[in-house]
Order: C-alpha cells, then sequence, then structure tokens
C-alpha cells in the first residue's frame, strides 16, 4: 500500500499573508491540528495548534480582549510557520511514511509532487487505519492465533493444510516471541474452521486463541 492510496486530498490550506486568528478559525471549524501553507500551489511551510498556542496571550494576560483580537488579526501566518519540513512522496510505501511519523514524533506529513505541489496529506489516523486494513481487524470470519517454531516452511506446511478445505487466507501476521517461537495470526474468510483446527492440532501446532466474526 502507498501513501497515495490513503491521504487525504481534501486538504484545508491557509496563506502566508493571512492571519493567525483565521488560522485558528479554520483549525477549529475543520476538527485539524495542522494547516499546510502554500503559494501557488506550492509547500512553503506549516502552521499547527501548537504554535498558535505559544504566540497567542496567556490568559493572565492584562490585554483586554479587543486588544488581543487586534495582535491576533494583525500577526501573520509567515510570522510563525515552520518551514523545514518533513514531507513525503505519493509513492512512498505507507509503512516507510509511518517510520518516518514515529521517529520524528509529528502528527501528520504532507504529500507533494517533485515540484514540490501540494497533493494532499497523511496523518496519524490514517496510518491507524491502514495498519487495521492490513491486520484484518474489521474483517468477518475467523482470526487463528498459533505458536508456532521459527523456521522454514513453517507457513506454507500451515497454508497447505488450509488449501486442504478449501479456506481462503485473508491476512497474515508474524510476531517474534522468543527461544526461536513465532506467533502467526491468520486470518480466514469463513467461521467454519472446526475440522481445520483439528487437523492443525494434529499436526502439532499449538493453537493460543480462536475469535470467530460473523
Amino acid at each position: 500500500m502507498y501513501v497515495k492510496n490513503r491521504m487525504n486530498t481534501n486538504v484545508i490550506t491557509i496563506k502566508e499573508d493571512d492571519s493567525i486568528s483565521k488560522a485558528f478559525r479554520l483549525m477549529m471549524e475543520s476538527g485539524y491540528s495542522q494547516l499546510p501553507v502554500v503559494k501557488d500551489g506550492k509547500l512553503i511551510g506549516l502552521v499547527t495548534e501548537k504554535l498558535l498556542t505559544e504566540v497567542s496571550p496567556s490568559k493572565a494576560t492584562s490585554l483586554s480582549v479587543y486588544e488581543i483580537n487586534y495582535l491576533l488579526s494583525k500577526t501573520k501566518v509567515k510570522d510563525i510557520m515552520l518551514t523545514n519540513l518533513y514531507t513525503v512522496s505519493p509513492d512512498m510505501l505507507i509503512e516507510e511514511a509511518a517510520v518516518l511519523l514515529r521517529s520524528n514524533d509529528i502528527g501528520s506529513l504532507p504529500v507533494v509532487a517533485e515540484d514540490n505541489t501540494l497533493l494532499g496529506i497523511l496523518t496519524r489516523t490514517d496510518i491507524f487505519d491502514a495498519f487495521l486494513e492490513f491486520l484484518g481487524a474489521n474483517d468477518k470470519g475467523t482470526r487463528i492465533s498459533l505458536e508456532v517454531k521459527d523456521e522454514l516452511g513453517t507457513l506454507a506446511d500451515i497454508s497447505n493444510i488450509i488449501k486442504e478445505y478449501g479456506i481462503n487466507i485473508q491476512h497474515v501476521s508474524n510476531y517474534h516471541v522468543e527461544n526461536g517461537q513465532s506467533e502467526i495470526i491468520i486470518r480466514l474468510n469463513t467461521t467454519d474452521v472446526d475440522d481445520l483446527l483439528n487437523s492443525l492440532k494434529e499436526k502439532g501446532y499449538n493453537i493460543l486463541s480462536v475469535i470467530k466474526k460473523n
């Protein structure tokens, strides 16, 4: 899966000469915590909720509401926006984008073309949704967890047993445990798996859990 398969293309943007009061309003109306700053369709910066909070007068200020509103309307986005940004291309793998988000502790990644034209934005929520899809968390069928030896041919052997019953494998995940053991999570497209489970047990596979979802 690629960034372009998950990015949001309906992006709310702001201009560098817009006021931070407008940025506040756009964030409140949209529910977003970051706004890309664009000029002629190209990404030039990013303004975040954290930045806006930092430049806004505190509740302890002696300024009146009118003075605060005046200051917010006169301060421009270009005066506070971030310009050293992490960006991704639409053809980047989703897992690579996830590593970039996590390793830099950021909430979103603008998606840009080679000429820096803004194409979309990828958020943490988009990443979470992608990995839920990878794992088949919302799929109907059966989730089987098996403890197996971490050795060559194990997954192929399990797949062949499942194939004998004409059952389709929808998702497979593998987690290394310890002492040369792994936990394999297999999601199947049916809940009629009793005979299959018996066969797996007869072959010596340790079944840790079985969850059926209609």
